[in-house]
């Protein structure tokens, strides 16, 4: 089992995540964040920690497409293990769906 993000986490990216990662297992986008699916170990104190609730187990029922996405980018986005600023309208953003059609930016972020 690996935790992963959904793209409930598109345009908010609030890293509050990133800062209970003992393994420093997360990867920036520019618009989001992943969990290397091989890095992850499985310990669940990212979870609680997501304020619009992206981060999933993958033993969670239709997450398949988002293990792919997480393992993916993980491979070539930057590492980022300190919590950076959150987008000015993350707030507005939680909750709007299709995020991954209308929104999702290949692009690496910045990392730290």
């Amino acid at each position: 089992m690996t935790y992963i993000v959904t793209d409930a986490c598109i345009r908010c990216k609030f890293m509050d995540c990133v800062e209970v990662c003992p393994v420093d297992c997360f990867y920036e986008g520019e618009n989001m964040l992943v969990i290397s699916p091989d890095e992850c170990i499985d310990c669940g104190v990212c979870e609680p920690e997501c304020p619009p609730e992206a981060i999933k187990a993958d033993t969670e029922s239709g997450l398949e497409k988002w293990l792919s996405v997480n393992a993916e980018y993980a491979k070539s986005w930057p590492n980022i293990a300190q919590k950076g600023e959150a987008p000015a309208d993350a707030k507005e953003m939680q909750g709007v769906p299709d995020k991954f059609e209308k929104f999702f930016s290949p692009n690496p972020g910045s990392g730290s």
